[in-house]
């Protein structure tokens, strides 16, 4: 079928989420690198979103895709059979987590997950109130929904759930608004979507404290953060907490549909009973993304990516540096370069795109693009691409 076609079909056919798509047409994809089907080659810089944390098609996770599917793919619905994928990648998981993190329910993507565990903050607290932070961003169902903090992309679908509230991200004060009528508290210990803003870490160490206090769920949301983005295997290491529970996603499972929550056994067994089926996924934990998750995992902790990732953010912080950035966000190599609008940020991110660079804006921050390439870059690579990101900038600026 020809590329015209394939373009007017995907237009005709399938259902869009802008009016502007980035309308690459890909033929394949390795390493860092997205290939159209004219043959051209994309550096990407934004790793799927944090999916592609250890870069395309890497031969340990083919090989591991490709041997599952020889045995079985879908068998049944979550939880009923014993799966050697689920239980060897929830085994290889726990190992790497404190003690109170060691039962994982498995779902097919993270805004699955927040779901998952904004039940079980209710059934285990018997409290009802679930509280979130402005500038969140925790999926696009509608329970995720209800938690996110941009009211442009919540008030074309209300009503949503009742009994929620967010709060002002790293502000002290507003933790006195957090009682005992809380049953959990969703917090991403670096915000994505204002544009990679991290939080105060006496803050989170606060906030950790209060919920404690009040006997609410602290859920730490960590589907971009998580699988060495920052710098650690999840960012929650860094500030020097545990969470109640932990959302994962997007490179849980090395480039196939995988999300996770993960929380104490104990709590876990609230949703076995009262009722039974508590909580039901048809596809969660589906053995062929496990098995590709668990080999993705495997390279990372192989080899010597996450040690390099403060290294390389010191490379984008000395080097990617233009008088059109305004402001950069920046926590390990994660990073948001703030521009003077919209408009300009837009772009930008279209003459990245044009000269072999791909980029993105953030959906609560269009002044900004994403830098977020997969862990795997090397620093000449990092260089290369930084190179063009400025070309890119100077270019749109003289349009």
């Amino acid at each position: 079928m020809s590329r015209i076609n394939n373009r007017q079909l995907f237009f005709q056919h399938l259902a869009q989420t802008s009016d502007k798509p980035i309308g690459i047409e890909v033929a394949s994809a390795k390493g860092i690198h997205i290939y159209d089907t004219n043959g051209k080659a994309y550096v990407d810089m934004i790793a799927g979103f944090s999916v592609c944390n250890i870069g395309h098609s890497h031969p340990s996770v083919i090989k591991a895709i490709q041997e599952q599917t020889e045995k079985y793919m879908h068998v049944i619905v979550y939880g009923e059979f014993i799966q050697a994928p689920q239980v060897a990648y929830a085994k290889t998981l726990t190992s790497l987590l404190p003690d109170n993190l060691q039962s994982v329910y498995f779902t097919n993507s993270g805004a699955e997950a927040a779901e998952g565990a904004m039940k079980l903050a209710k059934r285990v607290t018997g409290k009802t109130k679930l509280v979130s932070f402005k500038g969140a961003y925790h999926g696009s169902t509608q329970g995720a929904l209800s938690m996110m903090g941009d009211e442009y992309f919540k008030n074309a679908f209300r009503p949503l759930l009742p009994d929620t509230l967010q709060l002002r991200y790293n502000h002290f004060e507003d933790l006195d608004l957090i009682d005992h009528s809380v049953a959990g508290v969703l917090v991403e210990l670096v915000q994505a979507e204002t544009g990679v803003t991290p939080a105060n870490k006496e803050w989170i160490i606060a906030l950790q404290k209060k919920c404690a206090s009040v006997c609410a769920l602290l859920i730490v949301d960590e589907i971009q953060s998580g699988f060495g983005r920052t710098g650690s295997l999840f960012a929650f290491e860094q500030y020097g907490i545990a969470p109640d529970v932990l959302l994962t996603g997007k490179a849980l499972g090395g480039g196939l549909p995988l999300g996770a929550f993960i929380s104490s056994v104990k709590m876990m067994q609230c949703l076995t009973y009262a009722p039974v089926l508590g909580h039901i996924t048809t596809f969660g934990g589906n053995p062929v993304s496990c098995a590709a998750g668990h080999a993705a995992l495997e390279v990372l902790l192989q080899e010597d990516w996450m040690k390099e990732v403060k290294e390389k953010e010191q490379l984008l912080v000395d080097q990617l540096m233009h008088p059109a950035i305004v402001h950069r966000n920046h926590k390990g190599l994660w990073m948001s370069l703030q521009f003077d609008s919209s408009k300009l940020a837009k772009k930008i991110a279209a003459a990245c795109i044009q000269n072999g660079i791909i980029t993105d804006w953030f959906l609560f921050a269009e002044d900004r693009i994403r830098i977020a390439p997969p862990l795997c870059i090397t620093k000449n690579e990092l260089l290369e691409a930084i190179q063009v990101i400025q070309k890119s900038i100077h270019q749109a600026l003289q349009e």
